[in-house]
């Protein structure tokens, strides 16, 4: 059976023209992936329409809205999961109105399903005592625990993402004055992130030890498994929950939930309360827009609290007479 011509675009487009062309890394590559392969089991359980035989005459808007429908009530995903959907299908059909002038409408069709309002995400991110308790849960005392230390650290000290963190290799450090990360975000894009001191003196000590006969291995990741493979993020997720379940044994300051998100927004949080400028954070976080920075301003409650204090000083006195005192107002009081 020859293949159609909705499989010859879908071949084409994940397999050459995202990686080829748009220079996507690997997880936005699955998250692609995976929208597909989503939508192929909704067409062929729910539709019936038999895989081989799809065709792109086969897909239009209704399909689609169909498929979103799906996706909540039977999936029962959230709303910023189906908008993450419906925008990997939106990327596919603006590649394909260009490939296929023929399918012009369709395809105007299909992009012009609007993204459904989500609610704002709340930005959760850790106190400094929260914090400190967290980090000082690894056993520097064994090699694992300062392996652990190390990367926790670095983790924080660099607000990175934890993919960045586990794509590190030897060659992406830099420990001589001024010593930095060299980091690879999101469409591969290379940021360089400063390292505080006490960070910096933790991953030196960490090198010496482990990477004295690897040398000649530039490009040997930083954080690695007993294999000597690069630690995965759940690799790295797992241990961050080991030391925070630790953490929260000893104290009751800890969050149910504290992920590595939440210590790259923990770091965010402390530069944006530090008056580093929202543009330096926005290129040390490695976002594309400054929108998404500006969400930690609105997030930061205590810089609001302390911003109304400057605007207001002395508004409303803390010096009242006490009632106990006030026999008028005990009189009345009593005649109730």
């Amino acid at each position: 059976m020859a293949p159609t011509d909705f499989a010859k675009a879908l071949s084409h487009y994940l397999g050459v023209h995202l990686p080829g062309q748009r220079n996507l890394s690997t997880n936005t590559l699955k998250s692609y992936r995976d929208t597909f392969k989503l939508f192929l089991r909704y067409c062929k359980q729910d539709c019936h329409l038999a895989i081989e035989k799809l065709c792109l005459r086969h897909i239009d808007k209704p399909l689609i809205l169909g498929f979103l429908q799906w996706l909540e009530k039977d999936r029962h995903n959230g709303v910023s999961t189906r908008n993450q959907r419906l925008a990997c299908l939106h990327g596919f059909y603006q590649y394909l109105q260009l490939e296929e002038p023929a399918e012009l409408l369709a395809c105007q069709k299909i992009l012009s399903i609007p993204m459904k309002k989500a609610p704002a995400p709340t930005i959760n991110y850790l106190m400094p005592e929260a914090l400190k308790l967290i980090l000082a849960q690894p056993d520097a005392s064994k090699a694992h625990g300062r392996r652990d230390l190390t990367l926790l650290c670095v983790l924080y000290d660099t607000g990175a993402r934890v993919q960045e963190v586990a794509d590190l290799c030897i060659e992406d450090v830099r420990l001589d004055p001024p010593p930095l990360l060299t980091l690879t975000g999101k469409g591969r894009k290379q940021r360089q992130v400063p390292l505080m001191s006490n960070t910096q003196a933790l991953v030196k000590q960490y090198m010496d030890e482990v990477f004295s006969s690897l040398q000649n291995m530039p490009d040997h990741p930083l954080f690695f498994n007993r294999q000597h493979g690069k630690l995965t993020r759940a690799g790295i997720a797992y241990i961050l929950a080991k030391y925070v379940s630790q953490a929260r044994e000893k104290s009751p300051i800890i969050p149910d939930k504290v992920s590595p998100h939440v210590i790259r927004h923990t770091k965010a949080m402390e530069w944006l309360q530090a008056g580093v400028s929202l543009i330096h954070i926005r290129d040390l976080l490695g976002h594309v827009d400054i929108a998404t920075t500006e969400t930690y301003a609105r997030a930061d409650t205590e810089m609001k609290r302390k911003a109304l204090e400057n605007a207001y000083p002395e508004m409303v006195t803390t010096h009242l007479p006490h009632w106990v005192k006030d026999e008028a107002l005990l009189t009345w009081l009593a005649s109730l």
